[in-house]
């Protein structure tokens, strides 16, 4: 249930409203929209609709609606207005979901100080805003590279400090999240994790922003259900990585579900970024499905970038190369207008 305040609401209103909602035995999920304060309700409580009239008659309150999507709190339902989830830098605050599409960079997985160093000078000159690279991985075989643990994250943020852009690397598990918290500014949660729900609490728990993605074989549903997760138990800075998910074509490493990204934006009020090298498993065809991601709307890339992607600890033969790299991003300039189209807000009755 959503319950929109009226403009002059007070705090000591909402906070009798929240404690009416309570008394029905619902949880409360406050957030402050646009124009006024929203409250939602989640749980299961007593008679949904009188709750309702009972809040509808409380003179603080403009409505209350019940919230038919499963997923409440990050559907569009709940929030109209596009979510612009915000990171911190030590060049400035970097906005996903704002006025531009952001580009993510860098390797699969932090193999030294000098291949990130480099990767992370040549990306930020380019034009990318956050800089990424594995120190845990999660591999399909145990005798493949796992990692560098802390030492890849103390790498990832010595190049922070010396680059100004943002650290995005992947947690694993519900107890690695204090650790990644000290050194990344945006966590990431693989395909592998995406129903991993000790982790999603976890991360639900942090103040650090959230970077999700599709799980292999996962449904819009799915995906949103564990967003959703995340949310719930108090992070509401999600973003949506849509990276490909396994079908019975063999051309690519996966399928590439574009749709996904005009379905999201009609569905719920957070970002959406596509993540082309995992999507295509090919560095040939990552521009190409870049250029694809921003024209339907996607409010940015993560992008496998590499100096020598022919040397590259894993993952090689989906990064891009710096100078193809730089070339990727100069084609891109032209699609942001095609984005701006792209992004207009959905009609709502």
């Amino acid at each position: 249930m959503i319950v929109s305040m009226k403009k002059n609401a007070t705090p000591r209103d909402i906070a009798e409203v929240c404690d009416r909602i309570r008394s029905f035995g619902y949880r409360i999920h406050a957030g402050a929209g646009d124009e006024r304060s929203i409250v939602g309700a989640v749980g299961v409580g007593g008679d949904l609709s009188a709750c309702i009239d009972a809040l509808t008659a409380m003179p603080q309150v403009e409505r209350a609606l019940p919230i038919s999507a499963p997923y409440k709190f990050v559907s569009r339902e709940f929030r109209q207005t596009r979510t612009v989830v915000k990171i911190p830098s030590p060049a400035g605050t970097i906005e996903i979901g704002g006025d531009s599409p952001v580009v993510m960079a860098g390797p699969c997985s932090v193999e030294g100080e000098a291949q990130i160093m480099e990767t992370a000078r040549r990306v930020a000159n380019s034009g990318a805003r956050i800089l990424r690279g594995g120190a845990f991985k999660p591999r399909t075989s145990p005798y493949e590279f796992q990692g560098l643990a802390e030492e890849g994250l103390a790498i990832l943020a010595n190049a922070r400090e010396k680059t100004g852009l943002a650290i995005v690397t992947e947690v694993m598990t519900d107890s690695d999240v204090a650790l990644v918290e000290q050194y990344t500014d945006l966590f990431q949660v693989g395909s592998r994790n995406m129903q991993n729900f000790a982790l999603l609490k976890a991360l639900g728990r942090s103040s650090r922003p959230v970077l999700l993605k599709r799980g292999l074989s996962s449904t819009i549903k799915e995906w949103l259900m564990a967003a959703e997760y995340v949310v719930a138990h108090g992070n509401p800075n999600v973003i949506f990585c849509e990276r490909g998910i396994r079908t019975f074509e063999t051309a690519t490493r996966n399928t590439c579900d574009l749709a996904a990204v005009a379905v999201l934006n009609e569905l719920t009020h957070l970002p959406v970024i596509v993540d082309p090298s995992h999507a295509t498993g090919k560095r040939s065809l990552v521009p190409a499905v870049a250029r694809a991601a921003i024209a339907i709307g996607a409010d940015g890339l993560i992008v496998e970038a590499h100096p020598h992607p022919d040397k590259a600890w894993s993952d090689g033969a989906q990064s891009l190369n710096l100078d193809e790299f730089d070339a990727m991003m100069r084609m891109l300039e032209p699609y942001n207008e095609l984005w701006c189209e792209a992004r207009l807000e959905p009609a709502y009755a």
